[in-house]
């Protein structure tokens, strides 16, 4: 199998995932996956797409990733690697779907509008 790259996206994180068959290392940003992503729920987030096909130990993951957060990394990461996996096996896209895990998640901040002091969030009103 060769290497195959894919786009993961959320809020403003771009990730640039390479999956390769492998032991199932998954590096992000040139750093293991418990040294990049500390919290064992965003861990979770980024392997859900590999334990929805239970081949946790298939594939060698790399990740350039930035911008944004940490969840909306993880996410990014996540929608990434899904991409991947389908490109690989479209078999795999009904049950990634199924997971939800093949759907970009659009959701951005909203810009701030002038004469108001954040998006929508007015300033006080005075009547006196």
């Amino acid at each position: 199998m060769e290497i195959i790259n894919t786009t993961g996206r959320r809020k403003t994180s771009i990730a640039r995932v390479y999956v390769k068959a492998g032991k199932g290392l998954i590096t992000i940003n040139d750093r293991e996956l418990t040294k990049y992503f500390v919290s064992e729920i965003h861990q979770t987030t980024v392997k859900q797409a590999l334990t929805a096909l239970k081949v946790e130990g298939t594939y060698d993951v790399t990740v350039n990733v930035e911008g944004g957060g940490i969840k909306g990394q993880a996410e990014a990461v996540r929608l990434g690697i899904s991409r991947a996996l389908v490109k690989a096996n479209p078999e795999n896209k009904p049950v990634l779907r199924k997971e939800g895990l093949v759907t970009r998640d659009s959701r951005m901040v909203e810009r701030k509008k002038p004469g108001r002091r954040k998006a929508r969030r007015k300033f006080q009103f005075s009547k006196r």
